[in-house]
C-alpha cells in the first residue's frame, strides 16, 4: 500500500486525507496543535501524530521513512522547507510537495529539489490533488538536474568548524548551509549561528562545489 504523510494544516489536511484514503493510500497526519489532532482523528483510517513536524523524532514516529509522498502544509515557509528537505534527504521520501505562502520563495523551493511547489491560495487543495494524481514515476515540477545538490554533513567534535559561527566559515560561493538539525530542533542558520558538535548540516550546493565544502567543514578530503 502506498503511504502519504501530511504535515501541518487542518482544513487542507482534512481534505487531502479524505482524497488520499479514497485513492488507496495509508495516510498519516502530523500536527502540532492538539485540538486540530482531535479533529483529524474523526477521519476513518487516518493515523494522527501530535507533534512538531520539523523535528526528526516526530517524523520517525509518523513512519516517514520511504513514504511515497510527503506534503508540507504549515503556514511557515521556512518550516515547510525544512520538513521537505528532511523527508527527502534524511528519510528518503519518494516525493515531496510544499505549499508556500510567499510567492517569492517558489523559485528557490523549486531549485533546491522539492518535487512540487504550490503557492497558497483558495484552490491549493485542488492543485495538490492534481499533483498527487500524476503517475508516481513522474517529476511533478522540473528541477535543474546536475546543478543543485543537497548534501548532509555530520559535525564531529574534531571538525575544524566546531564552535565557529557561520560568518567565520569560508565556504565556496556556490555553497550555503540551508538547515542545521540539532538534537530535536531544525534551525535556519544565520551569520551568528554557532556550529556545535553533533549538528547535522544540510548544504545546498551548485556547480559541484560540495566536495570542497565538505573538506572545509570536516577537514577530510
Amino acid at each position: 500500500m502506498k503511504r502519504a504523510l501530511l504535515i501541518g494544516g487542518l482544513r487542507k489536511a482534512q481534505i487531502l486525507a479524505h482524497f488520499l484514503i479514497e485513492k488507496g493510500y495509508s495516510v498519516t497526519a502530523v500536527n502540532l496543535n492538539y485540538q486540530d489532532c482531535l479533529k483529524l482523528t474523526e477521519i476513518d483510517y487516518l493515523f494522527v501524530v501530535n507533534g512538531d513536524g520539523t523535528k526528526p523524532c516526530v517524523l520517525q514516529q509518523a513512519n516517514v521513512t520511504d513514504a511515497d509522498i510527503a506534503i508540507a502544509l504549515t503556514p511557515k515557509d521556512e518550516d515547510n522547507l525544512v520538513i521537505c528537505e528532511m523527508c527527502k534527504r534524511v528519510f528518503h521520501a519518494k516525493k515531496t510537495v510544499s505549499i508556500v505562502n510567499d510567492s517569492k520563495n517558489v523559485d528557490f523551493f523549486n531549485r533546491i529539489g522539492i518535487d512540487s511547489v504550490i503557492c497558497s491560495n483558495g484552490a491549493v487543495t485542488d492543485m495538490i490533488k492534481k499533483q498527487v494524481a500524476v503517475n508516481e514515476s513522474a517529476t511533478l515540477i522540473p528541477v535543474i538536474e546536475g546543478r543543485i545538490n543537497v548534501v548532509k554533513v555530520d559535525v564531529l567534535p574534531a571538525s575544524p568548524v566546531t564552535g565557529k559561527k557561520i560568518w567565520e566559515i569560508c565556504l565556496p560561493n556556490e555553497v550555503t548551509i540551508g538547515c542545521i538539525l540539532r538534537n530535536e530542533e531544525s534551525l535556519i542558520p544565520r551569520g551568528d549561528t554557532r556550529i556545535l558538535a553533533g549538528d547535522i548540516l544540510l548544504l545546498i550546493s551548485s556547480n559541484h562545489q560540495e566536495a570542497a565544502a565538505i573538506k572545509i567543514l570536516t577537514g577530510i578530503a
